[in-house]
Parts: C-alpha cells; structure tokens; sequence
C-alpha cells in the first residue's frame, strides 16, 4: 500500500505539462485504435477475397505510389505547421485566417499539379520491364491508374484539414482517418465483383468521404476559410523556411517504402502482398503507439516553447525513455504472439496456412524497429517544436542511404526478411542520430546557463 500510495503521489505531483501528454496520449491512443479495428476489419476482408494474388499485388503497387506525395505533404505539414500555429495564436493571432486562406488556395493548386504529373507519369513508370512486375500486375495496375489519381488532389487536401485540427489540440482527426478503410470494407462486402473494382471504387469513396469528414466541423467551428489565391501573409516566410528544409528531408524517407516495393517486386510472385500484410499488421502496433505518440507530444512541447519554457528538453527526455520501455515490451509480447495474430486476421478464405507462415515470419523480422521507433518520434517532436528542421532533414535523408544500403546487402542474402531487417537498422541508427542531436543542445544549455 505504501508503494502504491507513493506512486500515486508522484504522479499527481508530476508536471502539469506532463499530464497534458498523457491526456493527449489516452484520447489519441483511443482513437487510433478504434480507427485501427476498421483498418483489420479491412484487412481481413482483402485477404479473404484475394489472398496473395497479382491483384492485390497491382492495387498495392500502384495506391503506394499514388500515396507517396501525400504522405509527404502530411509528413511536411505535422512538422512544420502545428508549432508554427502555435507561435501564432501566442503572438499574432489576428493573421491566422488569412494564413489558413492562402495555404488552402496553395492546397488546391498542389494537389491538381500533383495529379497531372501522376497522370502522365505513372503509366510511363509502368512500361518500364526494370520494374520486375509480372505481366498480369502490370496490366491491372495500367488498368486502374486513372481511378486511382484522383487520390492525389483528396488526400492532399485531407492531409491539410487534418494539419489544422491537430494545430488546434483536437485529436478527433485521428480516428477519422479510418473513414477510407471503412469504406473499402463496405464496398467489399457490398459489390459482387471478383476483380479490383471493389477495392478502387471502395478507396475513392473513402478518400471523397474522408475529406467531407473533415471539412465540416472545421467550417463549423469557423476555422476554414475561402481560399485566397495570395501570399501576402508573413507567415509565409517561417513557413517556407521549415518547409524547404523539411521537403528535402521528407521526400527522401518517403522514397523508403518505394525501396521496398521495388526490391520486393523482384522476388517471389506475391512478395508485395506478403510484406503489405506484416506491414498492416505492424501499423496497428506502430500506428496506435506513434500516432499517439506524436500527436500528444507534438503540440504541448510547440506550447512550452512558444510560451519559452525551460523546462522543454528535459520533459521530452522522461518521454524518449518512457517509449523505450514501452517499444521493448511491446517486441517482446508482439513476437510470442505473432503466430495467433496473423492467424487471427487473415487465414480463411484464399490465404491459407503456408500464407500464414510465411507472413507471420517477415512480421516478427519487421517487430526489430518497434524499441527504437517510438522514442524516435518523441525526438523527432522535440526538434521539431524547437524550429530545428534541418536536423530531422537530416536525419531523413541519412535513413534513405541506410535504408538501400542494408537492403541491397540483406535481400540478396535473406529474401523478403532482408527488407525487415534493413527497416530495424535503419530506426536504430535513426533514432541513435536523434538521441544525439537532442542531447546536443541539452549540453549546449546546461553550458551556457
């Protein structure tokens, strides 16, 4: 009794900031995992329906590199906008809508000039015979390369909503951010067809839904504007200064999961679907951790350093060893329990047993990056509130060569598990880098203070 009263004691003694954090983390977590039962629900449906085939192989291919601006684009603006908005409401609130105007109208035009280039450029892409795509997942893929660009301007656009809820300290975008994968399991389970259109016709809705979701209740609380085709705000200059840096630096980590699916194309038939497979199994674990994470993290150290809190650094160190510990329980019990887990989700229907098996083993090779990924995150929202986006660009851009070069030695070596285990050591390094930029500047303080 007397430890726990102890413990209870600590807690409630701790730092109101640090109570932020968790309240934050609780609704966020909450969230993510609602969100990510929907997404499993998904996942369980394709895999009933398509099993590992050169359709699902094709839809994969094709979404994942639809989906690279976007991710890009969402990437740069969670790092760079949700402290900017903070310093904003502490210090100019008064410009905050038209800030919001003219990057809603740089929005738009982002997204249309992404979507023709797409347009153009992924059928070429296709062409190419140095992809190592079976003939079938190419003809499929060049099948449904029209329906699939429109993804482009809708999740640019979700991507920015979503940036404003989160710079405003609402969390609620989280778990809208399951509205595609509820509306791929409701056109699976609806539409008869045996080909992909379930799936494409499935995404589009979702995506189409997704953005309404969003749209609504952020014109309900008045905090979207008409767009202005301008760029007379002063913001705009903080804003381009973290996102040049941070472009650089985003768009060479995105290029990692282009990594994967080209090393995976030159395997097995099936490859890209088995690696998608573990990779949807670990974005439940990593989603609902990370998510929540970043999301909680990100906005209160923004506050504490715009309100200029000294105690920023040493709040976001307690966090990085927290998560540590949490990523290590996290392996160990998610490696036991790999065998169920995949069985559990995906063996009926088309994926059979020797499916499972081979699935359940690249997992328990992806689970390496788990420890070192959620503290990573922590770092990475310290920097990030600290207006140091050149470091995470960085960082970024020494993943991509780790990345290739672990994979270029691994696959040869050890097959699709070559490409998990690249991952691990990528996040290590990644996060060994971060440890020591932040750790740095610590240094730094205590010097001059």
């Amino acid at each position: 009794m007397k430890a726990f009263t102890a413990i209870r004691k600590r807690i409630s003694n701790a730092h109101p900031d640090h109570h932020a954090i968790v309240r934050g983390l609780v609704w966020v977590a909450l969230f993510v995992f609602l969100g990510k039962l929907v997404g499993a629900a998904k996942e369980m449906v394709i895999a009933y329906r398509y099993g590992v085939s050169d359709q699902v192989d094709a839809y994969l291919f094709t979404f994942n590199l639809i989906s690279w601006p976007v991710s890009v684009w969402f990437s740069i603006l969670t790092v760079v906008l949700v402290p900017l908005v903070a310093g904003i409401r502490q210090n100019a609130s008064v410009e905050l809508p038209r800030f919001r105007a003219e990057l809603f109208a740089f929005t738009l035009v982002l997204g249309c000039d992404l979507t023709l280039i797409f347009w153009f450029g992924l059928p070429m892409l296709l062409r190419s015979s140095w992809l190592g795509l079976s003939i079938s997942t190419v003809s499929i893929a060049n099948d449904i390369t029209p329906d699939m660009v429109a993804l482009i301007p809708l999740g640019i656009l979700a991507s920015l909503f979503s940036a404003w809820m989160m710079s405003s300290g609402r969390h609620v975008n989280t778990m809208l951010e399951s509205v595609p994968a509820l509306a791929i399991l409701v056109a699976l389970l609806v539409l008869p067809s045996d080909g992909v259109e379930p799936l494409i016709w499935g995404t589009l809705a979702g995506y189409i839904c997704h953005v309404a979701s969003l749209a609504i209740p952020l014109a309900w609380m008045g905090e979207i504007e008409m767009p202005r085709f301008t760029s007379h705000s002063p913001q705009w200059a903080v804003f381009w200064q973290g996102f040049g840096i941070m472009l650089v630096g985003q768009t060479l980590t995105s290029f990692i999961g282009i990594v994967d699916q080209f090393f995976a194309a030159r395997l097995d038939a099936g490859s890209i679907a088995t690696i998608s497979y573990a990779n949807r199994i670990l974005a439940l674990i990593l989603g609902l951790g990370a998510t929540a994470v970043s999301r909680a993290t990100l906005p209160i150290f923004s506050r504490i350093k715009s309100q200029q809190g000294k105690q920023l650094q040493r709040i976001a160190m307690i966090w990085v060893r927290l998560m540590f510990v949490f990523g290590a329980v996290t392996l160990i019990i998610s490696w036991w329990l790999a065998p169920w887990i995949v069985k559990l989700l995906f063996e009926r229907g088309a994926f059979t047993a020797r499916n499972t098996e081979s699935v359940t083993e690249v997992f328990r090779y992806g689970l390496t990056q788990i420890p070192f990924f959620f503290p990573a995150l922590a770092l990475v929202a310290l920097l990030a509130s600290q207006g140091r986006h050149n470091l995470i660009a960085i960082s970024g851009i020494t993943n991509l060569f780790v990345k290739t070069g672990a994979s270029y030695v691994l696959v040869p070596i050890m097959g699709i598990n070559g490409i998990m285990i690249a991952t691990g050591i990528m996040v290590m390094i990644a996060f060994i880098q971060l440890y020591w930029f932040a750790t740095m500047k610590l240094k730094q303080n205590e010097t001059t203070g």
